[in-house]
């Protein structure tokens, strides 16, 4: 990355500390802001039947957007909740674009970026298709360890698309 590159992202990015449940986007709204989690959890959720589904969790280290609502500006058909007071830093979607626009050597990030969590998703559509409930949790625990401390039964149980006394038998035979 040029310096001129590092000193302009840096103008543009803005860092925030917010509490535990923050909507960092309502579903109906336009994801405009790709945020990146220095600290705590978030996660994506859609509603089903009047149940609120898990679709994702991300820990630190890791970037959240609304893939469709930002890339398409439409409105979400999920939200993003912050389930831990949480660290972030993010962008505006207009100045991505501004950076992609004036810095080609960005386009790499971001060709980086869109590849790796595009793996990812894959990654979880063929978990949910061909994984039993038990490897979806043994999956599910190798990549977030803590998961059971930093958020709900329900929300693991809604996300693993198992019920949740499911999820406690799972547990109680993980012991």
């Amino acid at each position: 990355m040029s310096n001129e590159l590092a000193e302009e992202l840096t103008t543009l990015l803005s860092r925030q500390q917010l509490p535990k449940r923050t909507l960092l986007l309502a579903e109906g709204q336009v994801c405009d802001r790709v945020y990146f989690i220095e600290q705590g959890l978030a996660r994506a959720f859609y509603h089903k039947g009047g149940e609120e589904i898990t679709a994702w969790f991300m820990p630190e280290q890791s970037l959240i957007i609304s893939v469709a609502s930002m890339f398409l500006q439409q409105p979400s058909e999920e939200s993003i909740e912050l389930l831990e007071d949480s660290v972030l830093v993010s962008i505006h979607y207009k100045d991505l674009l501004h950076l992609y626009e004036k810095y080609p050597e960005f386009n790499f990030v971001g060709r980086v970026l869109t590849e790796r969590y595009y793996v990812l998703s894959e990654k979880r559509t063929a978990s949910l298709r061909k994984q039993t409930a038990t490897e979806r949790y043994q999956s599910l625990l190798e990549a977030l360890p803590q998961i059971s401390r930093r958020a709900s039964s329900k929300q693991i149980a809604s996300y693993l698309g198992i019920a949740p006394e499911t999820l406690s038998r799972l547990r109680a035979k993980n012991r």
